[in-house]
């Protein structure tokens, strides 16, 4: 897989509460693709990172509805992988892709 493929692949850690608390146990999130598929995932963040992946959870997040002043909007539906690292292994996703 080129460099730029892997780059489409992964597009974004999240950075929020519940994350940090992950990173406790080697797991970072990071919103991905709607297409990757686990593999490609774990490929993606063991060339970009130069890290090994244990396992990669992912999950689908569909767009909700929300009201804001009295007009409705539409959040984006969002897919995210939690990457379990080997022992060892860190990320610093304050850093940025």
């Amino acid at each position: 897989m080129r460099e730029e493929e892997l780059y489409d692949i992964i597009v974004a850690p999240v950075i929020t509460e519940k994350s940090t608390l992950a990173s406790e146990n080697n797991q970072v999130v990071f919103k991905v693709a709607p297409y990757a598929t686990k593999p490609q995932i774990k490929e993606a963040v063991e060339r970009l990172f130069n890290v090994k992946v244990e396992s990669v959870n992912t999950l689908n997040r569909k767009g909700k509805l929300k009201r804001f002043r009295g007009i409705q909007g539409r959040q984006n539906s969002i897919k995210k992988a939690i990457v379990t690292l080997q022992e060892g292994s860190s990320i610093d996703v304050t850093t940025g892709l």
